[in-house]
């Protein structure tokens, strides 16, 4: 199959469908990892229809449990079986965890629950690189792409579990920089400033949080779904080749106040 191609894992909401929006418009075929009911597989799809259209690309949808490392190997073996050589750029964006304090009189995170959010959110990253380098899906001059966010350095209400995912993340995609560097591979981590996505609003207080955004922004406003799709854009090209490990903020100067 014939040019670039862009693996997004979870890409029907937020930032990762803004990217695929994104990509799509420059060309770049896409394929969509995702875990959704029916009537959000039917809304992927028309996007998706309407995108390959528009572009003259492709754009293939797996609606899988991102986190089954069976479910990982057989998507990829479809994958690979349509024809793709390799994924110029592949964003990791599962958004799935548990939101609840640590300590509380009412419900609190359990051991088990910060397993699977770290397991979900921190750590799978691994799996799907063992698997894409196992089928030869990532070669020299693929970019891979993770995201953070502040709620690591900052106390977010109920956001515990995910800041341990996050900041698991952060490291694992540091590390993953350095060893993959000798096979011409980048990873980079994008810390997007406070975005209105559908993760955001189950956050506990998210109401109070994008207020106090808006107001702490240099531009006294959210950061936009599409602001983080034009980085990863931008990070996805040859002219981005030296930025590696690196942890950019996409937030038009938010961490800085």
């Amino acid at each position: 199959m014939k040019g670039k191609h862009a693996l997004i894992i979870g890409g029907s909401s937020g930032i990762g469908l803004a990217a695929v929006k994104k990509l799509a418009s420059h060309g770049c075929n896409i394929t969509i990892i995702h875990r959704d009911r029916k009537q959000g597989v039917i809304a992927l799809e028309e996007i998706g229809a309407a995108l390959s259209k528009e572009f003259d690309i492709s754009i293939s949808n797996h609606n899988i449990d991102a986190t089954n490392p069976e479910k990982i190997e057989e998507c990829l073996q479809s994958i690979k079986a349509l024809g793709i050589s390799s994924f110029n750029t592949a964003l990791h964006a599962v958004s799935r965890g548990n939101l609840k304090p640590f300590v509380s009189d009412g419900p609190k995170l359990s051991s088990q629950d910060l397993a699977l959010t770290i397991e979900a959110m921190g750590t799978n990253l691994k799996l799907w690189l063992d698997g894409l380098l196992s089928h030869d899906l990532i070669s020299k001059g693929s970019k891979i792409l993770t995201l953070t966010s502040e709620g690591n350095d900052k106390f977010w209400e109920g956001y515990g579990a995910v800041a341990l995912a996050k900041s698991t993340l952060e490291t694992l995609s540091k590390y993953l920089a350095i060893e993959l560097a000798p096979k011409g591979i980048t990873v980079n981590i994008i810390q997007a400033g406070v975005t209105d996505t559908p993760s955001l609003r189950l956050i506990p207080g998210s109401d109070k949080l994008i207020e106090e955004s808006k107001q702490r922004n240099p531009y006294k406003r959210l950061t936009t779904p599409e602001d983080v799709a034009n980085t990863i854009f931008l990070l996805s090209q040859p002219e981005a080749n030296w930025i590696n490990g690196a942890l950019i903020h996409v937030d038009g100067g938010e961490h800085l106040i």
